[in-house]
């Protein structure tokens, strides 16, 4: 807008100063905002940029306006004049007034402007505010149905160890029971090889059940030691497969906490309670992950525990297999040690009962003996008297006296005779010895046939009723007894 010169009128300047009208007309003027405001905007502080563009007027004196803004010339005092005359024309006012209205119009023209401006950033605002909260509102759904799906496979996951671990215990319970019932069966074998130790004589020989019998003993003692070592990997399996648990445990809280707070999150409105301000709070970052690493700590502890209860029931496969084995080895060997215990018992009592057969006939053969003996005896004995008559013949005979000292048959039947006695008792005798030794030998017979049957028989006694007595006790059923019928869980 052109500047307005104005020519001054000394002799109105004293009226116009000293006038209280125009002093009070002047105020008025400028006291009125030179903004035109509309009834329905809020008076809000301006901004700087605002302040800048549209400089606040602080000085509402004519003067200071008119010297300013519209650049009249200096003006002078003539104190000669100051009550007689005015001190603007009228061109002068009417121009003011036009500036007025101009500076109006400029003013009211870019406060509307600067209304339209505000009201389009207001609806922006607005809409830009809403947007924002739909899309976080949003993005809290699809988190707390992230975390929903997670904690799902985490639950499932949590019940499959579960079920591991239960599995896993009872066939550790199982494995713990058929390593202290395999005592029995290493005990019964202990106690035999022990029994067998009493026998007597000839019997302590290293036969097939003494060699079934160690080697019981030994497969006992390994499948114990297997069952041992399947024992310790199951306690360390059951550890391992109980901290991958409580990991999962301990991330399915986390993420129950999460979820919750998510929902609550997701459910807060412009209108609930409980909302508030919180300055600085957008620049507090707690977060240790990212969404991508958030999966992947789950995923792990899923791939973890799965490969936990992999482990798991690759052991308890093992165990399985190992009862199945155990059973299976100590159970042939069970038999094995009884079908020789069985030809044990067998040869044993064939032996005893040719032992029997034989004392029985070496007892009737000494029974012949003596009664032979007995008969030699007598024959000897018979053959005194002949002896004596056959000597008395010849002893008288030599009483005869001159010539008939002849030498003749009777002479010489006589003496025959008395050589011929003597012979035979001489044989006879001899087979008295012959008789009597082969009788000592035949007592001696019996003796050695009645300690070996007595031998026989305490290892008969040893086997058949010691050793089998317990046995016998001992299941002989495969699916029956404490080590032969494991109970296997799948």
């Amino acid at each position: 807008m052109a500047e307005v010169s104005f020519s001054p009128r000394p002799a109105s300047v004293g009226s116009a100063r000293g006038s209280p009208r125009g002093g009070n007309m002047a105020t008025a003027y400028y006291s009125a905002s030179p903004m035109m405001r509309h009834p329905g905007v809020s008076q809000s502080p301006r901004t700087p940029s605002f302040t800048n563009t549209y400089p606040i007027v602080t000085d509402k004196t004519i003067s200071s306006h008119m010297s300013k803004n519209l650049g009249h010339a200096k003006t002078y005092y003539n104190p000669a004049r100051n009550v007689l005359y005015s001190r603007y024309t009228q061109n002068d006012w009417a121009n003011s007034n036009r500036g007025h209205y101009n500076l109006s119009d400029r003013e009211r023209a870019a406060a509307e402007s600067i209304r339209a401006d505000a009201w389009r950033t207001v609806k922006e605002c607005d809409a830009r505010t809403r947007n924002r909260q739909f899309s976080n509102t949003r993005k809290l759904g699809e988190r707390t149905q992230d975390i929903a799906f997670w904690k799902q496979e985490l639950h499932s996951e949590m019940d499959a160890m579960q079920n591991e671990i239960e599995n896993l215990r009872e066939h550790k319970r199982v494995l713990e029971k058929a390593l202290m019932d395999s005592n029995n069966p290493l005990h019964i074998a202990e106690e035999c090889c022990m029994h067998r130790e009493k026998r007597q004589g000839i019997d302590l020989v290293n036969d097939d059940v003494e060699r079934q019998l160690s080697r019981e003993v030994g497969t006992i003692r390994k499948c114990q030691d297997r069952m041992k070592r399947l024992v310790e990997k199951a306690s360390i399996q059951l550890k391992l497969d109980r901290a991958v648990l409580h990991d999962l445990d301990q991330d399915s809280k986390d993420k129950n906490h999460a979820q919750n707070l998510d929902d609550r999150m997701h459910g807060l409105r412009n209108t609930s309670a409980g909302v508030g301000y919180h300055p600085g709070i957008e620049n507090v970052d707690h977060t240790i992950t990212i969404p991508y690493s958030w999966v992947k700590y789950t995923q792990e502890n899923i791939a973890r525990s799965q490969k936990m209860r992999a482990a798991s029931e690759r052991l308890r496969g093992e165990i399985d297999a190992c009862l199945r084995a155990c059973a299976n080895e100590m159970w042939s060997q069970f038999n094995s040690v009884n079908n020789s215990f069985n030809s044990r018992l067998q040869e044993t009592s064939d032996a005893r009962n040719k032992l029997q057969a034989h004392l029985q006939r070496t007892m009737q053969e000494i029974f012949d003996m003596e009664r032979n003996i007995d008969i030699l005896r007598k024959a000897i004995a018979d053959k005194e008297l002949p002896m004596k008559v056959a000597q008395t013949r010849l002893e008288e005979r030599t009483r005869r006296i001159n010539v008939e000292m002849c030498n003749d048959p009777s002479m010489k039947g006589l003496q025959r005779e008395v050589h011929e006695l003597r012979e035979s008792i001489r044989f006879l005798k001899e087979k008295l010895w012959t008789s009597e030794q082969a009788l000592a030998r035949l007592m001696k017979t019996k003796s050695a046939l009645e300690h070996d049957i007595s031998v026989k028989e305490n290892s008969l006694a040893i086997d058949g009723k010691a050793c089998m007595g317990m046995r016998k006790g001992f299941p002989m059923e495969p699916k029956q007894g404490p080590i032969f019928s494991m109970p296997v869980t799948y």
